[in-house]
C-alpha cells in the first residue's frame, strides 16, 4: 500500500507539464512554448519556466519574448497567442486560473499551469484505492502504470474537452500488452481474452453512440473506451457492464447538477471522458475486490 501511494504522488507531481503540453483546443498543434515564449524541454514535470521572472524581482517583463512573437512555434502552434481561447467549457480561461498564469492572478511568473499538490495527492488516493482493492495479484502492476495517465487524461479532457491521441491509443496498446504479460505469470485473476474481447465490445458500442450522435459523443471517447474496455474486460463482463454504466451515471449527475445550478443548458457539452475514466476506475476497484 506504501508503496503504490509513494507511486501515485510521484508520478502525480510530474503531470502538471504534460497538462499544459496537451491542454489545447482541438485542431491545435500542442504547446511547445511557455506563454512568454521560452521553448519548454520534456513532458514531465512541474509547469514551471526558469527563464521566466516573476514581476517584481528586478528583471523587467520586456526581457521576455514578447507577445505574439514568440509564443508560437515551428510548428504553427498558438499563431500569435500565448494560451487558448478557451478552458473547455466555452469561457475564456482568466488570468491565473487557466493557462500561463500560475501565481495567483500576477502577470508573467515562473510558474505557468496547474500546481503538483492536486494531480499528486488525486494521483495517489487511485493509486491507494486499486492497491487496497487488488492486493498482492500481479495485475496490480499494470493498474498502477495506467493510473497517472488515467488522471493526466481526465484533466485534460475536463479543461479543454479533448482526448489526444498520443494518450488514448497508446493507453489501450499498453493496457492489453501488459495485462497480456500478467496472464502469463501465476497467481493473476483475470482473462486476457475477455480484456481484448471487453475493449473490443466497449469501443464498438462508444462508436455507435459517436455515429448516432456526434455533438454528444467525441471520437476521442471511443478510443478512450478501447482501453477502458481491456482494463474492466480483465475481471469479466459484469465488471464491463458495471463499469460502463458508472460512466453514464456520473456523466448524468454531473451534467443535471449543472443545470439545476444554472451553470449548462440541456444542450451544453460536457467532457465526457472525466466520467468514462472514473466509472472504469469504480468497476475496476469493484472487479478487483470481488476477483
Amino acid at each position: 500500500m506504501l508503496v503504490a501511494v509513494v507511486w501515485g504522488a510521484v508520478t502525480g507531481a510530474l503531470l502538471p507539464r504534460a497538462v499544459y503540453r496537451f491542454a489545447v483546443p482541438a485542431g491545435e498543434a500542442w504547446h511547445t512554448r511557455c506563454p512568454e515564449g521560452h521553448p519548454l524541454r520534456g513532458w514531465l514535470g512541474r509547469a514551471r519556466c526558469g527563464q521566466c521572472a516573476p514581476r517584481g524581482e528586478g528583471v523587467p517583463r520586456g526581457k521576455c519574448a514578447p507577445r505574439g512573437e514568440g509564443a508560437g512555434s515551428e510548428e504553427g502552434a498558438g499563431d500569435g497567442e500565448d494560451v487558448p481561447r478557451g478552458d473547455g467549457d466555452g469561457e475564456g480561461a482568466p488570468r491565473g486560473e487557466g493557462y500561463g498564469y500560475g501565481d495567483g492572478g500576477k502577470a508573467a511568473g515562473t510558474a505557468y499551469g496547474i500546481g503538483p499538490v492536486a494531480p499528486a495527492a488525486v494521483t495517489a488516493l487511485v493509486c491507494a484505492a486499486l492497491a487496497a482493492a487488488t492486493g498482492t495479484r500481479p495485475e496490480l502492476a499494470v493498474w498502477l502504470l495506467l493510473a497517472p495517465v488515467g488522471v493526466l487524461l481526465a484533466v485534460v479532457d475536463f479543461r479543454v474537452q479533448r482526448l489526444p491521441d498520443p494518450l488514448t491509443l497508446p493507453f489501450a496498446a499498453a493496457a492489453l500488452t501488459l495485462l497480456g504479460v500478467v496472464a502469463l505469470v501465476p497467481e493473476h485473476a483475470g482473462t486476457w481474452t475477455t480484456a481484448l474481447l471487453g475493449a473490443l465490445a466497449l469501443g464498438a458500442g462508444y462508436f455507435a453512440l459517436f455515429l448516432i450522435n456526434p455533438a454528444g459523443m467525441g471520437f476521442g471517447d471511443v478510443k478512450l473506451a478501447l482501453g477502458a474496455g481491456a482494463v474492466l474486460g480483465w475481471y469479466g463482463w459484469p465488471t464491463v457492464m458495471l463499469g460502463t454504466f458508472a460512466g453514464f451515471l456520473f456523466g448524468a449527475l454531473y451534467g443535471g447538477a449543472l443545470v439545476v445550478a444554472r451553470r449548462a443548458g440541456r444542450g451544453t457539452a460536457i467532457p465526457f471522458g472525466p466520467f468514462l475514466i472514473a466509472g472504469a476506475f469504480a468497476g475496476l476497484l469493484i472487479g478487483a475486490y470481488t476477483a
